[in-house]
């Protein structure tokens, strides 16, 4: 079987070249702090196709499955994450994909889609379907259409109109197996060869932090730009804790349960890079040799990378540690935020977002909160509070909720003063659910989603810690810009509704089950059975006779 697919790809690979399609893979391991690694892997297709064009079935490396979906629902951009965990920005710095917890998904629609709310709802029900994920529970109710947090990653066909793209959240959703292999049949090599071979479920999932996400938009073909090519990225962020692994030594095969066997043939370049930058002091060694060291320059940062030819022949990438506590230095990240709930009882509550400045001038941001609909917000209890001083949005947009039909959105464009903390705070009311709105286990809480944060840092450095030369991300988002753009997610919180007892219910039906049985009986007798006097005719005289009889039977046995 295994040579019948081979051979399947290298049939796959002549079409790919006649039709001058790409496929690119590559793995990015960065130490991070407190005894930790981190582990990226992107695979990237290129699919010299007309994005503009209705007729995109004639795929050769591309997935067949999604490219039905995105023609069908008129896609121009989609974005999808399914995370696990939380992405500590304050000691682990920017990760190169960021993702909220759970399930989410925005969407930029083309301009000529007539019903977006349709092609909305029924592209997330395709989506639920194609990743085996619950984003059919997606629809208008927990959906939103931001105005200024979401750009558009790729070309612009037309003017911009924020009325084309849709955001949804589910923090609740649990990433797992049946979401990792249909994700891994998008690949053009499958799980079967090449850098796939590492995502192994047991290893991924015994992780601190694990995120998989697609990513697709229209990419310039040419540098006229006269014809449009589309971009799909497929991602995997792993964390690796060392007191799970027991070792501070890593391996690909303590990582991943395994090492690289071959090399996808469906890939222009198959490569991985190990960043080196903090180890001036040798303080871990690797082996084997690398076959290059690679310079990436960025806003006058340098990063050093160790980089790797994934070849036709099994390998390995191994490394040891010095005997010390400490191999990177933390610096927190210049911006960064959480979220917390305030507030006490099941009647009134508040939440607070904070936002870290740690960099020496102001920045520009944008703050989005999905909100439910089942948390009305008072927006005149908003307070905007930096360093003690209360400050005013340069530009706020809120679009209220409607009970049970539509999501409330609140989006601030804030200035941050230099080396500051601004704190963002409103209170809001519980609503009262009906009973059929609660989920199975109402007692656990509901989920309020990530606030997002916007921003454009100073280019001052490589916040990512990815290879900006000799690679495709050098064709990144970030890579050709001014500035460098980040997307931060905080944290989501629970609320506790107003919850009735759903064991009541349970309670009353034994008792009263309980006290008919007991009822049911006596009743059932004294109704249904008739009462007759017995008399007993027998004189004194017999009476005696008969107890002498038995008296003497008795004495001869």
């Amino acid at each position: 079987m295994a040579v019948v697919f081979i051979l399947l790809c290298y049939f796959q690979l002549s079409l790919a070249l006649q039709y001058s399609d790409k496929f690119t893979e590559e793995l990015v391991l960065k130490p991070l702090v407190q005894d930790q690694i981190y582990a990226h892997f992107q695979f990237t297709t290129i699919w010299n196709v007309d994005a503009r064009s209705r007729d995109l079935f004639q795929s050769h490396l591309f997935s067949r499955a999604l490219s039905e979906v995105i023609v069908r629902h008129n896609v121009q951009e989609l974005h999808i994450s399914l995370t696990a965990g939380l992405w500590n920005y304050e000691t682990w710095g920017y990760p190169i994909v960021d993702s909220a917890p759970g399930a989410e998904v925005w969407v930029w629609f083309k301009d000529d889609t007539n019903d977006i709310d349709t092609n909305w709802k029924q592209l997330t029900n395709s989506l639920s379907g194609l990743l085996c994920a619950s984003l059919n529970q997606i629809d208008n109710t927990n959906s939103i259409n931001p105005d200024i947090s979401f750009a558009p990653t790729g070309i612009i066909s037309n003017t911009l109109n924020s009325s084309f793209v849709r955001y949804a959240t589910l923090p609740r959703e649990i990433v797992c197996t049946e979401n990792l292999t249909p994700w891994k049949k998008l690949l053009p090599c499958d799980s079967k060869l090449g850098l796939a071979t590492l995502l192994n479920a047991g290893p991924i999932h015994n992780t601190r932090y694990h995120s998989l996400s697609i990513h697709l938009r229209p990419i310039c073909r040419n540098a006229q730009c006269d014809l449009a090519s589309i971009e799909l990225t497929q991602s995997v962020d792993l964390v690796y804790d060392f007191t799970i692994l027991g070792t501070r030594n890593w391996s690909l095969r303590k990582l991943f349960g395994q090492g690289i066997m071959n090399s996808c043939p469906l890939a222009d370049t198959s490569t991985i890079y190990v960043e080196t930058t903090n180890n001036d002091t040798n303080i871990f060694h690797l082996s084997p040799t690398p076959d290059e060291y690679l310079i990436s320059t960025r806003g006058g940062f340098s990063s050093q990378f160790a980089k790797y030819v994934v070849k036709e022949r099994p390998m390995t990438i191994a490394a040891s540690y010095a005997d010390k506590q400490m191999y990177t230095v933390n610096i927190p990240p210049p911006l960064y935020a959480n979220q917390y709930k305030i507030g006490y009882g099941q009647q009134k509550g508040g939440l607070v977002t904070k936002i870290y400045n740690n960099h020496w001038a102001p920045i520009d941001v944008v703050v989005l909160q999905n909100l439910p609909w089942y948390i009305p917000i008072y927006l005149h209890t908003l307070k905007i509070i930096s360093n003690g001083t209360p400050m005013k949005p340069q530009k706020l947009i809120y679009k209220p909720g409607k009970m049970r039909e539509k999501a409330h959105s609140l989006e601030l464009m804030l200035r941050l003063p230099a080396k500051s903390t601004t704190s963002i705070k409103f209170y809001f009311d519980y609503v009262f659910l009906k009973w059929q709105e609660y989920p199975p286990d109402a007692n656990h809480g509901f989920y309020i989603g990530s606030a997002i944060i916007s921003g454009h840092l100073p280019l001052g450095r490589n916040y990512t810690g990815i290879p900006q030369d000799g690679s495709t991300y050098a064709s990144s988002f970030n890579a050709s810009r001014k500035n460098y753009f980040v997307q931060i997610r905080t944290e989501p919180i629970v609320i506790t509704l107003p919850t009735p007892d759903f064991s009541m219910p349970y309670n009353v039906i034994c008792l009263a089950c309980t006290v008919v049985a007991l009822a049911f009986g006596p009743l059932h007798n004294i109704t249904t059975k008739r009462l007759v006097l017995k008399v007993n005719s027998d004189n004194l005289l017999t009476k005696l006779k008969k107890f002498g009889r038995s008296l003497f039977c008795s004495k001869k046995l």
